[in-house]
């Protein structure tokens, strides 16, 4: 099966390293005109020279610059076929009792992982509908699917919203002939946090999480890229809803 997206505009977020930026790399790789948009001004700017994509700077927890952001493609682009909402992250938190939770920890992670999927699918909503086409990749967790190895409470709650949006929004697009899915990434080293958070573990820690993974290896950026390539393909036309977990297993 050949993968091809020749003519196909696409935008990834949290495109400034690790996911996100294999994401992106596969899909310019496999013809795509790529936009990249990430917080990281240099870390976006950077992949988007090694990519030859288009680099965008952006918050997008507010309907606003989501709207902004599709707006500014749309202008450059005439179209927009493909959105892969990979941008979140547990923002500098760390695994602590309820208790000691803020209303603004709470909230910041909530911004990232779910409000910005939404708000950007919503603004990409009227362009893909008058197409007849779209295809949304929502890069989830295994924490959206069982209790987080982060110990976050926003975190796997975000990651369960993120799911339950992906299949919500499956079932008002498809007879727009758009699919929405999500990939369910198990642990990957892909950033500075989770590379804290495998640290953290400890030598003992790290072996039992390995040896509780069925192919006895962590995953890698491109792991996850792979999967969302087939969800954003043609190939993929009548899959919807899904959440496919790539993990090695562990799930």
């Amino acid at each position: 099966m050949q993968i091809r997206f020749d003519d196909r505009v696409a935008l990834v977020t949290g495109a400034a390293q690790g996911i996100g930026r294999a994401i992106a790399a596969a899909l310019a790789q496999a013809g795509a005109r790529v936009h990249l948009a990430d917080l990281d001004a240099d870390g976006v700017a950077a992949s988007a020279r090694a990519l030859g994509a288009s680099a965008h700077v952006a918050d997008l927890g507010s309907p606003e610059a989501a709207k902004e952001l599709v707006d500014t493609i749309l202008a450059a682009e005439g179209r927009l076929d493909l959105l892969v909402n990979a941008a979140g992250g547990v923002r500098g938190q760390v695994g602590r009792p309820i208790e000691e939770i803020s209303e603004s920890d709470w909230r910041a992670v909530f911004a990232a992982n779910v409000d910005a999927a939404f708000f950007l699918s919503q603004a990409a909503a009227p362009a893909m509908k008058q197409a007849g086409y779209g295809r949304i990749v929502n890069i989830s967790s295994g924490a959206g699917l069982r209790p987080s190895l982060t110990g976050i409470q926003a975190y796997a709650s975000a990651k369960h919203a993120l799911v339950g949006l992906t299949r919500q929004l499956a079932w008002e697009f498809g007879p727009h002939g758009i699919t929405v899915n999500s990939v369910a990434p198990g642990f990957v080293r892909s950033n500075p946090a989770t590379e804290r958070q495998w640290e953290s573990y400890g030598p003992d820690g790290q072996k039992r999480l390995i040896e509780g993974i069925h192919t006895r290896r962590l995953g890698t950026p491109e792991d996850i890229a792979h999967a969302s390539l087939f969800f954003l393909s043609e190939q993929a036309g009548w899959v919807t809803g899904q959440i496919l977990s790539v993990d090695g297993g562990r799930s």
